[in-house]
């Protein structure tokens, strides 16, 4: 059955303006119209190449007075909804292409998947890698099956070594943009939720400067119910997307951060084709805190047994940070998109969400230098149904009276109303405790 695009003059107002660009090496930014059809085609090719993802009633939903359902692309082989734009990107190349090779250059989830679906399709591939990326993600990439070269120290030297490889050796330099082939790809996420939720109210999508996937998926869902809100979310301290739908055109010069906690979520807007899409087809952007992103994470660990990265959990955050109670007892969608957060940082962002959660707490207080006042202080922190943590004693320093020990507690708590009621049940008992705030 032939599905008409009823939006198909929205998109081709959307795209009529873009002017062309020529800061791309790789491929030639497509800029025609990009058509209901071609998300459907792109589909059709891919689906034997990626996994179509659960989008699954989450426990959540209670707790923020709403259905919520979470499409999980973190599932994907290679933790990331990248590679649905990756692989029909690699196989709309030329065979003649396709035989000679690719090469990227960066440790993000968009090289990931070239390495990984490249390998697959039996495309020579290569990746090039600065020497300050983590060797786990080096160890990775080859497992892919790609050839991996460290090179420079940062990713700009990659970069350049990459562009200077591809022209000697006829390999085809690519970088995440946003051409209409690799928004097709991605835009087959909004035709699978569409398909798996019905009567679905809103969509929400993680955005930032990289936002193809929700320009891609905007167009799919836009077209077969305009009606359905679709919603972008990004970090607050680096509100890419909303400053350049402000301004019109991508902002260049917008302050990023390359820690690898942000991933794509603090990356430059990287073209015109996706942000106008976004601004005619998204009905709202919003910006969230680190924080709400850390809890984000935390409860998607706690309730879904779902580890993300910073990029996966920004939709969620969204609703933690109460910034969209206008979708209070509707049906939400929310797209998980990445779970690819390094194992040294996932332990750093949970010790952090659940301090900044209420469920981990500090206080000190000087005690006599005598085992039973030790034994009396456990007996509170064991009634009051506290799990201890970490226990110290400082005898040297006390500048109290002589023969009295400084004590330092670290406890885990159930949530914030029992953080306050082993509070005040231990100021009952030790008026002069003192609590390190977070």
């Amino acid at each position: 059955m032939k599905i008409v695009s009823r939006n198909e003059e929205l998109l081709r107002d959307a795209l009529s303006r873009i002017p062309q660009s020529s800061s791309r090496t790789s491929l030639t930014s497509c800029n025609k119209l990009i058509r209901f059809e071609d998300i459907s085609a792109a589909a059709f090719k891919i689906q034997c190449g990626v996994q179509k993802t659960p989008c699954m009633y989450s426990r959540l939903s209670k707790q923020y007075g709403m259905d919520i359902y979470l499409k999980k692309e973190f599932l994907q082989y290679t933790g990331s909804v990248k590679e649905r734009g990756v692989l029909y990107l690699l196989t709309s190349l030329p065979q003649d292409q396709q035989r000679k090779g690719v090469i990227v250059a960066s440790d993000s989830n968009f090289s990931m998947a070239v390495a990984y679906h490249a390998s697959e399709l039996r495309i020579p591939v290569f990746v090039i890698m600065s020497t300050s990326t983590s060797p786990a993600r080096v160890k990775t990439c080859r497992e892919y099956g790609a050839m991996v070269i460290s090179y420079g120290t940062t990713a700009k030297d990659s970069q350049m070594h990459a562009r200077r490889l591809a022209q000697e050796n006829a390999y085809l330099y690519l970088e995440e943009e946003d051409s209409a082939v690799y928004l097709s790809g991605l835009g087959t996420v909004g035709l699978e939720v569409y398909e798996q939720v019905p009567k679905l109210d809103a969509v929400i999508f993680p955005a930032g400067g990289h936002c193809g996937l929700l320009a891609g998926s905007a167009a799919a869902l836009k077209h077969l119910n305009p009606h359905i809100s679709v919603i972008g979310v990004e970090s607050e301290s680096f509100p890419v997307l909303q400053q350049s739908l402000k301004a019109g055109h991508p902002i260049e010069d917008q302050a990023c951060s390359n820690h690898h906690f942000y991933g794509d979520v603090s990356g430059l807007c990287f073209g015109s084709n996706s942000l106008q899409l976004t601004g005619k087809l998204v009905d709202k952007v919003v910006a969230v805190r680190e924080e709400d992103i850390l809890i984000s994470m935390l409860r998607l660990l706690e309730y879904e047994r779902a580890t993300v990265d910073a990029e996966g959990a920004i939709g969620l955050a969204a609703l933690v940070a109460g910034k969209l109670p206008e979708l209070k007892g509707k049906r939400v969608a929310i797209v998980i998109c990445s779970g690819n957060l390094e194992l040294h940082l996932l332990q750093q962002c949970i010790a952090r969400a659940l301090t900044l959660d209420n469920r981990v707490c500090r206080f000190s207080l000087v005690l006599s230098d005598s085992p039973g006042d030790i034994s009396k202080l456990l007996e509170i922190l064991a009634r009051e149904e506290a799990r201890v943590l970490d226990i110290k004693q400082e005898h040297t320093f006390v500048t109290s009276e002589l023969f009295t020990v400084e004590v330092t507690c670290t406890v885990e708590t159930r949530d914030k109303i029992h953080t306050a009621q082993l509070r005040n049940a231990l100021l009952e008992r030790y008026p002069t405790a003192a609590w390190t705030e977070r």
